[in-house]
This record gives structure tokens, sequence and C-alpha cells, in this order.
């Protein structure tokens, strides 16, 4: 996309714009939005910024208060402060947003919805999950009233509820949303989708943290068979599940079955990614560790070798290794990251 001639062109239609009908007029408004998220795709934050708060200026001074169009300038300024890290200001705009909504459209409206997912995202990712919890519960009550209970965005939102109470460590009621979520999947979307797998993945996490290796390795298997189909056998999200296949193998000391998973990961790393990724050495320091395990001090040594000249190569050195063994596998925490906003 050109983006230097898109954003001369945007200016112009600007200026005429604002020419022809002055600076305060809904149509300037809508060319600032638009030059506006041409930024944003750009990456050009602080462009992007200024010129949706001067969209915004010019939609408060000629639109009803109530506007859709003030929502949805306050809303992608609020996305801007979100990926920014910058939370406080990304709720602010949110909620001026989400009351709006509610005044304009009604409490129970799915728009309301979405953007009460946006405040529960913030509050997850800000860790104040007390919060986020009474948020998406409000969000999945409308959303429930709205669409009924068989609905791709309830179980979005149970799939979210469950991160939050997976976080808060209440596993049994996490699991209960998860296994609520992935029967609306399947029902909507079929076995084999990638959305089916992410929920697979959150249920053999939770598994694997209460101390349920069995079900943990069932879960895992059955997320590398639908990932493997909807997505390829060299898809990113495969090599994870084959890494965490090889954790589940090394934590039951099954060290022959987890080097398999781990060289199958690697494999697919080296292919697709090239054999100087950090990536890679992360793997190779996976099956470093499962060499220590085992005692097989000459392949350990070779294998931490290798990932440690790959860690060169990539201006990072030693202590990016984790040299710990079964310990490490054995007690650490594998929380479902990736999903937050599936």
């Amino acid at each position: 996309k050109d983006y230097v001639k898109a954003t001369e062109l945007y200016h112009e239609a600007l200026r005429v714009g604002q020419a022809a009908l002055g600076k305060l007029h809904p149509e300037v408004a809508s060319t600032l939005n638009k030059l506006g998220n041409l930024y944003y795709e750009k990456g050009d934050f602080d462009a992007a910024i200024r010129v949706y708060q001067e969209g915004l200026e010019v939609e408060r001074a000629v639109l009803d208060c109530f506007h859709p169009n003030i929502t949805v300038t306050l809303t992608n300024i609020g996305q801007i402060y979100k990926l920014r890290g910058e939370y406080p200001s990304a709720l602010r705009l949110y909620k001026e947003a989400v009351s709006i909504q509610r005044n304009s459209l009604g409490c129970n409206h799915p728009s309301v919805a979405i953007t009460l997912s946006s405040i529960a995202l913030i509050h997850y990712q800000n860790r104040t999950y007390t919060r986020a919890l009474d948020v998406y519960q409000e969000a999945l009550r409308i959303r429930r009233d709205a669409f009924g209970d068989d609905h791709l965005e309830v179980a979005s939102t149970l799939n979210s509820t469950g991160l939050v109470l997976f976080k808060m460590e209440l596993h049994e009621l996490a699991m209960q949303s998860f296994i609520e979520g992935l029967r609306i999947r399947r029902k909507v979307l079929g076995k084999d989708h990638r959305d089916v797998a992410i929920i697979l993945y959150n249920i053999a996490t939770i598994h694997l943290e209460t101390g349920n290796d069995d079900e943990a390795m069932k879960f895992y298997r059955e997320t590398l068979r639908v990932e493997r189909t909807a997505l390829g056998p060299d898809h990113c999200d495969v090599i994870l599940t084959l890494q965490h296949i090889g954790q589940v193998h090394q934590q039951r000391g099954e060290l022959d079955m987890a080097l398999r998973y781990f060289h199958e990961a690697l494999d697919i790393q080296r292919k697709s990614m090239g054999p100087h990724s950090p990536t890679v050495a992360q793997t190779l320091n996976h099956i470093g560790n499962a060499h220590l395990q085992r005692g097989d001090t000459t392949a350990m040594v070779e294998t931490f070798s290798e990932a440690l000249r790959i860690l060169r190569v990539c201006g990072r050195g030693f202590d990016d290794l984790i040299i710990s063994g079964f310990n490490f596998y054995g007690l650490s925490k594998l929380h479902p990251e990736c999903a937050a906003s599936a």
C-alpha cells in the first residue's frame, strides 16, 4: 500500500473540505478519521492520535453528544493507548464510549458488549482480574440475551472469562467456561477449526496446572491434531503445542518421547524460521535440559553450545539460557496468554 500517496490525497481532501465547508463540518470529521486510520495502519500512533483528536473535537461541535461516530473515534484513540500499555487513558476513553452507547442504544445492545469486552481486556492485561471478570460477565449476559446460548460471540466471551478465572486460580470455574465455549465452537464451526484448538489448548493447560497429566496430554494431542488440520503442519501454533507435549513427557520422566517432540518442533522451526532464529535456540534449550535430566552430558553440552552460538548471533548471550533440567519444567506454570482476545 502506497501510504505516502494516500496520505497526500487525504491531506488534499481535508484542505479542500475545510475550504469549502469550514473546519466544523461532519465531512471534515470523516476525512480526519480516515486519515487517522491511515496513520494507525502505518504504525504512526502519535500522528494517528493527533488526527483522531482533531476529528473528535469537530464531532463534538457538530454532532449530537450521543452520536455513534463519537463512539467510534473514542474507541479508535482508546485502542492506541491500549496498544501502548497506557491503560488509564484507554479505560477513560472506552468508558466514555460505553456510556454514550448505553444512552443511545440501550444497556443491552450488542455494541455495548463489544466495548465492555475491550474494557475487560484492558483490566486483564493490567492484571486487575476481579474487575475484568465483572465486565466480561456483563458482556456475556448481554450476548446471551441478544444472540442466544449457542452464538460464537458467547463462546468468545466464555473463553475470555475462563482465562481470567484461570489467572485467579479458580480452576474449576475456568474449566466450566472453557468446556461450554468448546461445545459452542464445535457445534457452530465443526471439530477442526482453529478456534476450537485454542480452547482445547486452554483446557489442556488447566489440567497440566492442576497435576492431571493424563488429561493434559489428551487435550494437547487433540489440539495438535486440529492445528495440523486447520493450519498445516508447519504453523507456529503447531510448534508451541509440540513443545508442550514434550514438556508433559519430560515431567513424567519419559525423556525419549520428550526429545522426539522437541526435535519435531525444532525441525519445523529451522525450516520455517531459519537456523539462527531465537526460537530455535529456545527449543535447543528444551532439548539440552532433557539431556541434562537423563545425564547425557555430551549431548547436553553440544546442544547448549549450539543454542548459545545462535543467541550470540542474535546479540544475546549465556544469561538467556535456562539450565535447570526437570525442575524447571516440573514447577513451571504454562499460562495460555495467546488466547486472551480470542
